[in-house]
């Protein structure tokens, strides 16, 4: 799931400023953000307290389904037409992909009320980590399911390098050394150590990325 953090409130105030904007619609997330605590039907409602207390009217609130789903998106914004047409400006509580889906459904600014920071794994209830980078050009298979190149500070694919000491890492010093680890997984399982790994093939992940899998299927299985 996408990681989201709560943007600075002077910087949203920044943004409406900018627009003159007096009266705010407020779109939240019913996945990620609300799994983050950061979007969902709560937060939407913080968000508009904040608004109101700010001196801004808030002509209404939704929280989508998945905010990053552009047809949902689309039928979620005709339900509140009228609240967006009285609006001045959208803030959008979501990652950024969603924001963007948002401003491709009104045409009024929008503008983020979250800083999105990692695909994150939910540890438990309230805990999220850092684990893919979703680089195009997976190591997984080499390195027992652990992802250097994300729990690496470093992103090092071969180490480890020359900080570490007594099996902890030279940036997180509370933290096992990502290549120690990967070493100790692979010998439990009797797979030998880590082999050399080539340079990554950045290639893999070009910017900006998409997939149509509807051209895929004409095309057939390859």
């Amino acid at each position: 799931m996408i990681i989201t953090r709560p943007r600075d409130w002077g910087r949203i105030k920044a943004n409406l400023a900018d627009v003159d904007a007096k009266s705010v619609f407020i779109m939240g997330c019913g996945q990620c953000a609300t799994v983050a605590s950061t979007g969902g039907e709560k937060e939407v409602l913080q968000a508009k307290t904040a608004l109101e207390q700010a001196g801004y009217a808030v002509s209404g609130w939704a929280v989508g389904e998945v905010t990053c789903h552009s047809g949902g998106t689309k039928l979620e914004t005709r339900k509140h037409f009228g609240d967006l047409e009285a609006a001045d400006a959208v803030l959008v509580l979501s990652c950024g992909a969603g924001v963007q889906t948002v401003a491709d459904s009104v045409k009024k600014p929008v503008f983020p009320g979250l800083e999105s920071v990692f695909l994150g794994n939910v540890v438990r209830h309230g805990v999220f980590e850092e684990r893919c980078q979703m680089c195009g050009d997976c190591v997984l298979d080499k390195t027992a399911g652990i992802c250097p190149v994300t729990t690496c500070p470093k992103g090092l694919l071969n180490g480890p390098c020359g900080g570490m000491w007594n099996g902890k890492c030279e940036v997180l010093r509370d933290r096992d050394c990502t290549h120690v680890r990967i070493q100790r997984r692979l010998i439990e399982q009797g797979r030998g150590g880590t082999k050399v790994l080539p340079a990554k093939d950045y290639s893999k992940k070009l910017k900006p990325g998409s997939v149509n899998l509807r051209e895929s299927k004409k095309g057939g299985a390859k």
